[in-house]
């Protein structure tokens, strides 16, 4: 893996600076750590999101111990050099309490869950629990996939002409994910929609 490169015109003055992390695909923010320049240097080069642990007294790697890592996918300084945003993919709870961020388990916009699903759709595709739904769906292959989406465009389409908005949720909501699935099934996902989506309002 290539390290990550460290942000210029840092300030260290203080010695610690305050490192928000943040879901990669959800956008959730799921913690809160302190990094001195070691800790920061740890996590740019391992890519595995590193703190320097005011109650150890020394660095220390989210998951070290728990294996629930944080992948770093990107890291960025605000203005005044004085706070770092990092985004992560977590691997498991951010939480030591079992929750998905540090802050509860779902303390964000509902948009967000898009995020969360797509990457339980991602683990479906890659681990095929039996008797999961999705990983019944992966198996039967890219047409009846293809199948599902069609089907579920036309029942939303149909809910909307009837001016049902409790059927037309419903019949969304299947078709997003089964949207999902297809998208899983061809080495894509939500993020690469919207980075079509972010291109074209630019």
């Amino acid at each position: 893996m290539t390290p990550f490169a460290i942000p210029a015109n840092i300030d260290w003055s203080k010695g610690l600076i305050p490192a928000i992390v943040q879901d990669a695909d959800s956008g959730l923010v799921l913690m809160l750590g302190y990094m001195d320049a070691k800790a920061l240097a740890a996590t740019c080069e391992l890519g595995h999101v590193t703190f320097y642990s005011r109650s150890k007294q020394r660095l220390w790697t989210k998951g070290e111990t728990s294996g629930h890592f944080l992948k770093l996918r990107s890291i960025a300084i605000d203005c005044d050099g004085d706070t770092l945003l990092l985004m992560a993919r977590p691997v498991g709870p951010a939480c030591h309490n079992g929750t998905t961020t540090c802050f509860g388990e779902f303390p964000g916009p509902e948009l967000s869950f898009l995020g969360q699903l797509d990457r339980l759709v991602e683990q479906r595709y890659h681990e095929r629990p039996e008797g999961s739904y999705t990983t019944r769906l992966f198996e039967a292959g890219t047409r009846r996939m293809a199948q599902k989406v069609g089907e579920e465009g036309v029942e939303t389409a149909l809910a909307a002409v009837a001016q049902d908005a409790d059927d037309l949720l419903a019949e969304s909501a299947d078709l997003v994910f089964h949207l999902l699935v297809l998208l899983r099934d061809r080495g894509l996902g939500l993020a690469d929609v919207a980075k079509v989506l972010r291109a074209r309002i630019k």
